[in-house]
């Protein structure tokens, strides 16, 4: 199992609790990711990890985001099937028994856990996260419908993601891009058991915005159509005003003139910010910084 974990102190020990208990038969090891946390998260990783030798803690060196946590956490993982689960128990884990026995059939390769509910989540914020899904899933060809990062990976899934070159990532649609076999496990998002989300209005916002531009291109494609159409636009109002001309009536409308440059004023500098933004990911991806940085791997083997 691979736990990204960012100021969930309290967390880390009831879920290790409840895994150990779902999977007491089953040959496993857990990787707790702390992305950075500010609270006692790394202490507690510690000392379970003192006491449990299936226990591993990586520690970045900051907070690099919920995608460099999943990176650290399964390029660690040397299991034959890895599972990414939420440290706050949203995710149940009795599901991920269920997940398991899939793929043990040995025809599966992804299995992903696919949101029933979305528990307590407001409708505002429902309603802008089924948008993002639905856009990013008409324009990227890869279905996110009500999906979650909650998924099975066989080791070679694991291998492809881990070994993609580029730098800014989103596992929940690479891992669809993938292909491979997969099949689907509905569950229902349960309540947080510790803490508070650390996802906001703003910072959903950004990570929205920051995956839609890794995966997919058609802002760009956005500002194109956009400009067709204000071109459409321009020469209807180009042949008006010149039919007014040569029947000889006064042309007017200087507030509309002002109108008209502010619009098109408005949604240049949208356009340019828009091309502006690709190119700031195109420079960050030639500069070929990691997508996360190690500070610390605990482990404790046998009488370590």
């Amino acid at each position: 199992m691979v736990i990204p974990a960012y100021n969930e102190g309290e967390g880390v020990a009831i879920i290790t609790s409840e895994l150990e208990k779902i999977l007491e038969n089953i040959d496993f090891e857990i990787i707790f990711v702390d992305d950075g946390s500010k609270d006692d998260t790394w202490v507690n990783i510690e000392g379970l990890a003192k006491k449990n030798s299936r226990i591993v803690g990586v520690k970045l060196a900051r907070n690099f985001g919920k995608e460099g946590a999943i990176l650290a956490g399964l390029a660690q993982s040397k299991g034959n099937a890895v599972c990414l689960i939420d440290c706050d128990l949203q995710h149940p884990p009795k599901v991920m028994l269920e997940m398991y026995n899939i793929w043990l059939e040995g025809n599966i390769d992804i299995v992903a856990g696919v949101k029933k509910s979305r528990g307590n989540e407001s409708r505002v914020y429902r309603f802008f996260a089924n948008m993002f899904n639905k856009t990013l899933s008409s324009f990227s060809k890869v279905d996110l419908t009500n999906s979650s990062d909650f998924q099975l990976l066989d080791r070679k899934v694991v291998d492809i993601i881990v070994g993609l070159p580029e730098r800014h990532r989103f596992f929940r649609a690479l891992s669809s891009w993938v292909g491979f076999n997969r099949r689907q496990v509905f569950f229902d998002v349960e309540q947080r058991v510790t803490g508070v989300s650390k996802f906001n209005f703003f910072s959903s916002a950004k990570y929205a915005i920051n995956n839609i531009t890794a995966f997919a291109s058609f802002p760009l494609q956005m500002v194109t159509i956009v400009g067709a159409i204000f071109f459409v636009i321009s020469v209807i109002l180009g042949m008006h005003t010149l039919a007014m001309w040569v029947t000889g009536h006064s042309i007017e409308g200087f507030t509309t003139v002002i109108l008209l440059l502010l619009i098109i004023g408005a949604m240049l500098m949208f356009s340019l910010g828009v091309i502006g933004y690709y190119i700031g990911r195109i420079y960050e991806e030639l500069k070929q910084r990691p997508e996360y940085l190690v500070k610390d791997v605990i482990n404790f083997k046998g009488d370590e």
